[in-house]
């Protein structure tokens, strides 16, 4: 019988992948006239050259086993209790600055001031940029109240939290809201649910793990004995990461739920 229900949040609840694309639009299109460039090939540009950086530094190993990714250092601010978070604080104004300068040079612009004028204005852009997927509150309505519903999400505590204050009607569908920086590591580790686990004061046996990562939701709860369920937004095909049931759309998660316990 399942009683429970843990969601991952990012590109499960929130639409984060869509959220940042639209980041990057706005952001880049402010270039286009002054340069006469491609937007899309500024972004891509810009990628490249955050993740490049972001491997660089000596916080990468700690944020890889929290789950904080490159381009959420180009938004957060990381005002987090620890020694790696106090890093990344003052890491990330110069790698967002390098990053957009770089990207620009990719393209044949030498312009450090336009790439700080960016670094600041892709943070509002992503703020500005909020997307739920259509059938979140959908599904979540019909849940609440017949499940014990959990947020199980990686990342910096303050991240996590500022894309919780921006789509603030998602929160009172929880009973509890568990972040891997508060913790000290992220999805797949077991303790991390195991920790989730204790918190909800359930057996595992009554739980589904909801998420779109198989590397991270879906290892992490299989490595616990929790029956998973994975949302394969772009059908791809599991590798050596097995989820106990696959859906295509979140709207998908209630008639697998209802048969469950039938």
């Amino acid at each position: 019988m399942i009683t429970t229900i843990i969601f991952d949040l990012d590109d499960t609840l929130l639409w984060d992948e869509r959220s940042v694309q639209e980041a990057f639009r706005k952001t880049c299109q402010t270039v286009e006239q002054k340069y006469n460039i491609d937007p899309n090939e500024l972004e891509k540009k810009v990628r490249d050259q955050a993740r490049r950086l972001y491997a660089t530094y000596d916080t990468y190993d700690f944020t890889k086993n929290i789950g904080i990714n490159p381009f959420e250092g180009l938004w957060g601010h990381f005002d987090d209790a620890g020694e790696f978070f106090q890093k990344m604080k003052k890491i990330v104004p110069t790698y967002r600055t390098d990053a957009w300068t770089n990207g620009l040079k990719d393209l044949g612009i030498d312009d450090p001031v336009l790439g700080q004028q960016l670094a600041e204005l892709f943070p509002k852009k992503r703020k500005e940029s909020a997307f739920v997927y259509e059938e979140t509150f959908e599904v979540l309505n019909q849940l609440k109240g017949n499940f014990k519903l959990a947020l199980l999400t990686n990342g910096s505590p303050s991240l996590q939290q500022t894309k919780l204050d921006i789509t603030p009607e998602l929160v009172p569908y929880f009973d509890h809201i568990i972040i891997s920086g508060d913790f000290g590591s992220g999805k797949p580790d077991p303790a991390l649910f195991t920790h989730a686990i204790n918190k909800l004061a359930v057996n595992r046996e009554e739980v589904l793990m909801v998420g779109d990562n198989l590397l991270t939701d879906i290892l992490g709860a299989s490595r616990v004995g929790i029956t998973s369920v994975w949302i394969n937004h772009h059908d791809q095909k599991p590798d050596k990461v097995k989820p106990t049931y696959e859906i295509a759309r979140l709207r998908e998660l209630l008639p697998l739920v209802n048969q469950l316990n039938k």
